[in-house]
């Protein structure tokens, strides 16, 4: 079975860098990314309309590529995260996670038992459609599985510590817009409370061996959140990126004489 060097590396104190990918869900999308020096594809399921089929499909082509498939499903709901594991997900993560209870329940979805809930269904998709032995198989999706809670409102940064502290969690992702909406501050993100909160997530990271991670969108977003103590980010927005670099070649023709 396949395993999940992205979680390898930051577990090991590395870092790792991927792609959040919100509307171009092509056919040569994950080799593109790979190409790119993608360590891992991020599918967003939160803001997209991204549906299951879809979805097992991207993870099917990330296959022989070296590049680690992971979803934002929805919410942190039994019937998302276990779908998305089982055709083919090897990382969840779920927004706007408020406390430590929310936290193991999503990682108890991840976990076949004891130790968590998720239902069997061995030769399918997760695990590449082959036979063997499935205690072994288990123990080696439990290894592989990244649970990512999202950090982005009020009451999951007053409960950041808690939340880091779950086992089984394995990284949490600032959702920087939705913290600054929730903390009174839309767009602020030099405010004073706002950067509070985010050293407060790094720290809770720090303190309890998990890695802080973050979706950048320029140069300068990067430089600062690698400055807070960020190992794990993504890069993006795919459809802003494309917008951004089509105008730029516009623009320039326009100004050719």
């Amino acid at each position: 079975m396949r395993d999940n060097p992205v979680k390898q590396a930051v577990a090991g104190g590395g870092k790792a860098f991927g792609a959040m990918v919100f509307e171009f869900f092509s056919p040569g999308l994950p080799q593109i990314c790979k190409n790119a020096g993608a360590d891992f594809v991020l599918y967003d399921m939160e803001h997209t309309g991204l549906e299951f089929e879809t979805l097992k499909t991207q993870f099917a082509l990330c296959r022989g590529l070296g590049i680690v498939p992971m979803v934002r499903v929805p919410r942190g709901e039994y019937h998302f995260i276990a779908r998305a594991l089982d055709i083919g997900a090897l990382g969840i993560m779920v927004p706007m996670v408020g406390s430590a209870e929310e936290a193991a329940h999503i990682v108890s979805c991840t976990r076949y038992p004891p130790l968590g809930r998720r239902g069997a269904a061995f030769g399918f998709a997760h695990d590449d459609y082959q036979g063997g032995d499935v205690a072994a198989k288990i123990a080696a999706i439990h290894a592989r599985t990244m649970v990512i809670p999202q950090i982005e409102t009020a009451e999951g940064l007053g409960n950041v510590e808690a939340i880091a502290a779950v086992p089984g969690v394995d990284a949490l992702w600032l959702g920087h817009f939705d913290l600054t909406n929730f903390l009174g501050l839309p767009g602020q993100f030099q405010h004073p409370a706002y950067l509070a909160g985010v050293r407060r997530i790094v720290a809770a990271c720090e303190a309890n061996g998990k890695t802080a991670a973050f979706l950048a969108t320029d140069e300068a977003w990067s430089r600062e959140y690698t400055g807070h103590g960020f190992r794990m980010f993504a890069f993006g927005i795919d459809q802003l990126m494309l917008q951004g670099a089509l105008k730029t070649g516009l623009d320039n023709l326009r100004g050719l004489r």
